[in-house]
């Protein structure tokens, strides 16, 4: 049972449960906090303690009852919260599983047919959490997790053929990772977001909604590949030469010089095995396609 005091110290309880140290990185806190106080370092910050307790608490209980600390703190603070969470997801946890993920396929041999639908089942679970992440808030349902349950099941029970055994039990890993933070995120919403949108109008909660969504869904849209980069990407990843781009899309070689410069600077890779294993964790192209 979590009972998470203003007046321990953080590092021991970090030492104990490291798994709390992205969720303070997320209030700014960073790691050298010597051997101060929960409380010491929120008043260092100006963090409302009361916040970060519960989420501490929930967190690491999911029998933890958070209503008694609900009072203390604004909803603006929770909502700031999950929208650095969804990024965190997007950055770091759901691209982690992919770096396992997308050799583990592409080094097992195109001729296994389950690893391609194990790929569909990755894109498509990718996919549904991108477009819940983005959801406003008055439809905030609990983050999908059963493809996620689905894919190390089958992982587990059902493969056959050639793979890499080391992949699989990385991919393994970083899955039951991201699980276990998704069923806690869910254990957020309910505890703690949803019952404080109840104390709000309708009104209040559009503004949240728009503080909560506006910020990454611009920051995605930037990023998003158009589909003549698509296309581009996909001679790319075949091997084509820039001219042999140009004269089959009947553009520009310049223009062909453009769209790469753009793909780049949205993917931030730069070979041609680098966006290979990107087209692949994407879904532009599937493992056995004729690429490079």
């Amino acid at each position: 049972m979590a009972d998470i005091k203003r007046n321990i110290v953080l590092s021991d309880l970090l030492t104990e449960h490291s798994e709390l140290i992205p969720v303070v990185n997320r209030f700014g806190i960073q790691l050298g906090v010597r051997e101060k106080t929960i409380e010491k370092i929120c008043l260092e910050n100006e963090l409302n303690i009361d916040f970060i307790l519960a989420i501490l608490n929930v967190y690491l209980d999911e029998d933890y009852d958070p209503e008694k600390d609900l009072d203390e703190f604004d909803v603006s603070l929770i909502v700031d919260y999950l929208k650095k969470t969804v990024e965190n997801y997007m950055q770091a946890s759901v691209p982690n599983l992919e770096r396992h993920f997308t050799p583990f396929i592409a080094m097992s041999g195109s001729e296994n047919k389950e690893l391609k639908l194990l790929h569909k089942i990755f894109f498509q679970f990718k996919t549904e959490l991108s477009e819940h992440l983005h959801q406003g808030l008055e439809q905030l349902d609990d983050y999908p997790i059963e493809l996620l349950h689905d894919l190390k099941n089958i992982i587990i029970k059902h493969i056959s053929g050639n793979y890499n055994q080391n992949l699989a039990y990385a991919v393994i890993f970083s899955i039951t990772a991201l699980e276990r933070e998704l069923n806690i995120h869910n254990r957020l919403l309910n505890k703690i977001l949803r019952p404080k949108l109840k104390e709000l109008d309708s009104r209040h909660i559009e503004h949240l909604n728009h503080t909560f969504s506006d910020e990454q869904k611009s920051r995605e849209s930037h990023k998003k590949l158009t589909n003549r980069e698509i296309e581009i990407l996909k001679l790319i990843v075949q091997g084509r030469l820039n001219k042999e781009i140009a004269d089959k899309l009947n553009i520009s070689l310049n223009t062909v010089l453009s769209h790469r410069k753009n793909i780049i600077s949205k993917t931030g890779i730069k070979t041609v095995s680098g966006l290979t294993f990107y087209s692949i964790s994407n879904g532009y192209v599937s493992p056995g396609d004729n690429v490079v």
